[in-house]
């Protein structure tokens, strides 16, 4: 799933990684807990979460996550925006909650890690 699909299945928008908008991901992961992130093995993976920190994205590096998504309409730093950028992390801000948004692209055809 592309995207820049993603981005208008959720009604978000990209703050960071604009020029990678027409990148696929392949599954999908929700967390707030960072050090389940950790653990996934899997390329090809956008991660959902309410953490809207500094460490959200180190994870995301660590972790070789193409896209986070920032749920519950929190709005990431320019701190943020700038590591995302540095790392060749995507970042969308959502209004959607973690459930929704998993909900909807779960639907939308996007496949669970487990």
């Amino acid at each position: 799933m592309k995207i820049t699909e993603i981005t208008t299945l959720l009604g978000g928008h990209i703050v960071s990684g604009k020029a990678r908008a027409y990148t696929s991901v392949r599954y999908g992961f929700a967390a707030d807990l960072l050090s389940d992130v950790l653990t996934l093995e899997t390329e090809g993976i956008l991660v959902i979460t309410g953490l809207c920190t500094l460490q959200t994205i180190r994870t995301a590096e660590m972790a070789e996550v193409d896209c986070v998504v920032i749920a519950r309409g929190k709005k990431v730093s320019p701190a943020m925006v700038d590591l995302a950028e540095r790392t060749g992390v995507i970042l969308i801000e959502s209004d959607c909650s973690v459930f929704k948004a998993s909900g909807i692209l779960y639907e939308a055809g996007l496949k669970p890690i487990y």
